[in-house]
């Protein structure tokens, strides 16, 4: 390329040669065509580096790190080495829409100057690629909203989003001291500074399955009592705030079977935020033991699907 792209797309991945052409396919089928694609080899041992050279397109570049760094490192060289203005994040077992750069481009160009972040909703897959029929988190939200992330990440996956590369140069780029929850650490960093736009229809296609490190719960843990200490100040003054990541932790410590633990941080939230029944129920199951608490959780989650398909049908009907 003699100019420089628009879009820059950072795929970092490691020992997923079975997913990663499905990903890069996804982008290069994209109706907007104006991007480069680096791919970050983060020290894979299967074959990786082959499946991605074979594709010998001319947008994709391909860097292969000699050891295994983490994704934050992994994410930040390609970041590094982009020329685009905007920067787009893909994991290497998700897949794009065809429009969803071409939506995001003309969403930017639409808002506001104050818009760092263009973000969608996703839609879930299982590990064979089928659809789930299944939408991302109903409750995402945009403008300001460092309030909002403070307490939840209402934004989720980093495929979703297209982000102004101005925002690394001014709030930095990834922790790499963070092992998990990397991405909410960063979305909040950006809040501080830049609207969000959101793109309420679903741009991704999220690979739901078990290896993702968002599921290892230990790693959570470990993430969310780090990031409870960085963000300390913050969250001193926003009781409701830190209480949700108080009781996440101790939700955590409860799947696991250590509801002593989980006791801990459950308690912690009800003394900050008193006014969440679910923080109650949960604590009520962790004091029976681990069994008793799962069966409390599993009729929480049957009551509020009730419950949401009953406000779904009684609003069809006043509509």
């Amino acid at each position: 390329m003699i100019n420089p792209p628009t879009v820059s797309v950072i795929i970092p991945t490691y020992n997923r040669a079975h997913l990663i052409g499905k990903s890069i396919k996804s982008v290069l089928n994209q109706t907007y065509q104006d991007f480069e694609i680096i791919v970050i080899d983060d020290g894979s041992t299967d074959n990786t580096e082959e499946t991605v050279k074979s594709f010998n397109n001319f947008k994709i570049r391909y860097i292969c790190h000699t050891n295994n760094q983490g994704v934050s490192v992994a994410r930040n060289t390609g970041i590094r080495a982009s020329r685009g203005k905007y920067i787009a994040l893909l994991d290497s077992d998700d897949k794009w829409l065809p429009e969803k750069l071409d939506k995001q481009i003309k969403t930017f160009k639409s808002e506001l100057p104050e818009v760092g972040v263009v973000y969608s909703n996703v839609l879930y897959i299982d590990e064979s690629g089928k659809n789930m029929n299944k939408l991302g988190n109903p409750k995402k939200v945009e403008g300001y909203i460092y309030e909002d992330l403070l307490g939840e990440n209402y934004v989720g996956t980093s495929s979703t989003l297209l982000i102004k590369k101005e925002c690394f140069n001014r709030v930095g780029l990834f922790d790499d001291l963070l092992k998990a929850q990397q991405d909410w650490d960063m979305w909040v960093r950006i809040a501080k500074y830049y609207r969000f736009a959101l793109i309420k229809i679903p741009l991704v296609k999220y690979r739901f399955h078990s290896n993702r490190i968002s599921n290892n719960p230990e790693l959570k843990i470990i993430t969310a009592s780090r990031i409870l200490v960085k963000y300390a100040n913050e969250l001193e003054i926003r009781r409701g705030a830190h209480s949700k990541h108080c009781f996440h932790i101790g939700n955590r410590f409860c799947h696991m079977g250590k509801t002593k633990e989980g006791q801990r941080y459950l308690g912690k939230a009800i003394l900050l935020y008193p006014f969440c029944i679910r923080y109650y129920i949960c604590m009520l199951g962790s004091l029976f033991g681990p069994k008793c608490f799962t069966y409390f959780v599993n009729i929480k989650r049957c009551l509020t699907s009730v419950i949401r398909t009953l406000l779904i049908k009684l609003k069809t009907r006043i509509y």
